[in-house]
């Protein structure tokens, strides 16, 4: 898997097609998708297009989607990963994980809640359920690794112990404000990838990208926060996710270089602490800011 992934959470479908395209030119060469993004088509077709036009074959991409909560029961697992397939024209996949450990009501309703707007989560279905028959997936082989997506280290464990085929990947939100150091070194010591997402901070003001110890970092070494971040993120070894919208921009996310010691030191000492998005702790995407200073 390509360290460096183009996540595919853009809410306009011409945007999606543009985006993708984009970075297939500047270089990317992992994309990240997701049931949940309702965008799957359009990411197919943007892969599609900008394939022919670059002379890239289907074998040197990378591409994962996600199944959606509302599908965690065993018998929704394979219709919701064809389906899937069938919306990016895809004959195979490289990586399909669990969006989150969170099961939701069964069927078409993505987000399902009662008259007092509280997600309806499903009971009657264990994560090592559905994780048994994502297992089936890769034994069909139409999908070649299988893993798992906003997990905290106490939630990945009795998976990881119980499992007949290990997760290949762990996807969850991190940054300087969020290292997940302790998921990090087990993911390393079992041979797990782990794949940062929002590793910019997603937008959020003031953060990561505004902090001083890292535009003091991007001023020394000639480059901007953004690439200061992302080559954070690969020199501790993980994997990361951006979504560029424009050719610029994804030119720039691709351009990293690596970060001197003493720079990668001064990052890890960033005392900061701010969980952007708590989907963790509920199953919902949502960017929510959480900041503490210790």
């Amino acid at each position: 898997m390509p360290a460096l992934g183009f996540g595919t959470l853009i809410a306009d479908r011409a945007e999606t097609i543009s985006a993708t395209r984009n970075a297939l030119a500047a270089g990317f060469r992992h994309f990240d998708c997701a049931e949940r993004y309702r965008n799957e088509g359009e990411v197919g077709e943007g892969l599609r297009a900008g394939l022919a036009a670059e002379g890239i074959a289907r074998e040197d991409i990378f591409v994962t989607t996600k199944l959606w909560n509302t599908n965690h029961r065993p018998e929704r697992v394979e219709p919701a990963f064809e389906a899937s397939l069938d919306r990016l024209r895809l004959s195979y996949l490289d990586l399909y994980l669990i969006h989150t450990p969170f099961a939701f009501q069964p069927g078409e309703e993505q987000d399902p809640r009662d008259q007092n707007g509280n997600v309806l989560y499903d009971h009657g279905v264990t994560l090592l359920d559905t994780w048994q028959a994502m297992e089936s997936l890769v034994d069909h082989g139409r999908c070649r690794a299988i893993g798992l997506s906003d997990i905290t280290l106490s939630g990945l464990l009795p998976i990881y112990e119980s499992a007949r085929i290990k997760p290949a990947v762990i996807q969850v939100e991190s940054h300087p404000y969020l290292p997940e150091t302790d998921l990090l070194e087990f993911c390393k010591q079992n041979g797990i990838v782990f794949l940062a997402f929002a590793p910019l901070g997603h937008g959020a003001r003031p953060g990561p990208l505004e902090d001083p110890v890292v535009t003091a970092i991007a001023a020394r070494v000639g480059k901007t926060p953004a690439q200061v971040l992302l080559a954070w993120a690969v020199r501790r070894g993980s994997a990361l996710l951006t979504t560029p919208r424009s050719a610029a921009r994804a030119a720039e996310n691709f351009d990293i270089c690596p970060l001197p010691e003493d720079a990668f030191d001064e990052i890890n000492r960033i005392q900061t602490r701010q969980r952007l998005n708590d989907v963790v702790n509920t199953g919902s995407p949502g960017f929510i800011p959480r900041v503490r200073a210790t």
